[in-house]
């Protein structure tokens, strides 16, 4: 790709990364402002059809996300892709993933629990909203323009080098939770006042991929910063505050 061409597009995978986070939001909590929600919407269907498509979808992007991170992938597929253009090249997939998953989603509007105390459906909708707030804070406490491209872009657009090694960092929530990001996504998927049997699916399928990518990450963060990270996992929880140990430094 020209050299010129490499800050445009970053810039366009990140407001295609924008436009889609902020559709999520709405997805998830059915809010009235979008077409197509979770719980409303979609291709109609038999039940069964209807949980193995969005099973296939959940799987899909979940898919993308592990292979496309890891560190083998990376090597091989920057032969192919200028490696600014990497990071932006994952948002750009990531964000069509999500995209296609909000075209080919079947509600199943069964209901499994709904709230009707105000105050508990009120509790349950600020979770809801401190979930993404957590997730848009930790995403700029890890560098918010590097994990989505643009920062790789902006240097090579200035005739910069390579970006600098990674530095082991825990700043506010990383200080007591090692993976606050996917913290804020389980409030968001799971404080809910109205849980439809699709929206638990959802909800499942997310959480499982969470975990599992998890388990990848914290290899390959071990791999990068060796026996430092071992001790900070030693004292941190993984997605919730570890009482009674000594915090991170």
């Amino acid at each position: 790709m020209a050299r010129i061409l490499i800050l445009p597009f970053a810039l366009a995978a990140y407001a295609l990364f924008f436009a889609t986070f902020l559709y999520l939001i709405a997805f998830v909590g059915n809010l009235p402002w979008v077409p197509v929600t979770v719980d409303r919407g979609g291709i109609s269907g038999p039940v069964a059809t209807a949980a193995i498509v969005n099973l296939a979808l959940i799987a899909l992007f979940g898919l993308q996300h592990s292979v496309m991170a890891r560190s083998g992938f990376k090597r091989a597929w920057t032969r192919i892709v200028p490696k600014p253009l990497e990071r932006s090249v994952y948002v750009v997939a990531a964000s069509l993933a999500l995209i296609l998953l909000f075209a080919m989603w079947r509600p199943i509007p069964a209901t499994v629990w709904s709230v009707h105390n105000d105050a508990a459906a009120t509790i349950l909708w600020a979770l809801f909203g401190l979930g993404w707030l957590i997730v848009l804070v930790s995403t700029f406490l890890i560098s918010h323009f590097e994990l989505f491209g643009l920062t790789q872009a902006w240097g090579h657009a200035r005739g910069g080098g390579e970006v600098a090694a990674p530095v082991l960092r825990t700043p506010l929530f990383y200080r007591h939770v090692r993976h606050p990001l996917y913290s804020g996504f389980f409030l968001a998927f799971w404080a809910t006042p109205q849980m439809s049997a699709g929206h638990l699916l959802l909800a499942v399928g997310v959480s499982i991929y969470m975990l599992i990518g998890i388990a990848y990450e914290e290899r390959d963060l071990i791999s990068t910063f060796g026996e430092d990270y071992r001790a900070y996992r030693a004292r941190t929880g993984m997605l919730a505050p570890r009482f009674g140990r000594k915090k991170a430094g």
